[in-house]
């Protein structure tokens, strides 16, 4: 659960920025709200920044974005990540 909290925790801070409310893991509709978040940061595109990382950092973000899927999905089975197979 270390790399989901840490990953909600990250999006905090950026939300913060814009003064929007904080996702909170224990509300369903912020998880569907970072289940979204993820399964756009899985896209190819946004994976490796337009192809601008090296590809050792695709594969690291990939398995943490893997990881926070894995718990989320194990947190709350209904929310969907298309990008996570």
């Amino acid at each position: 659960m270390k790399e989901l909290k840490a990953y909600v925790e990250q999006k905090n801070k950026w939300t913060a920025i814009f003064g929007d409310a904080p996702l909170d893991l224990s509300n369903a509709e912020d998880r569907k709200k970072i289940a979204s978040s993820i399964d756009a940061d899985l896209s190819p595109e946004n994976l490796s920044c337009d192809g601008e990382l090296a590809a050792s950092q695709v594969r690291a973000r990939y398995r943490t974005l893997s990881k926070c899927a894995e718990q989320l999905l194990e947190l709350d089975p209904s929310v969907q990540i298309y990008e996570f197979g």
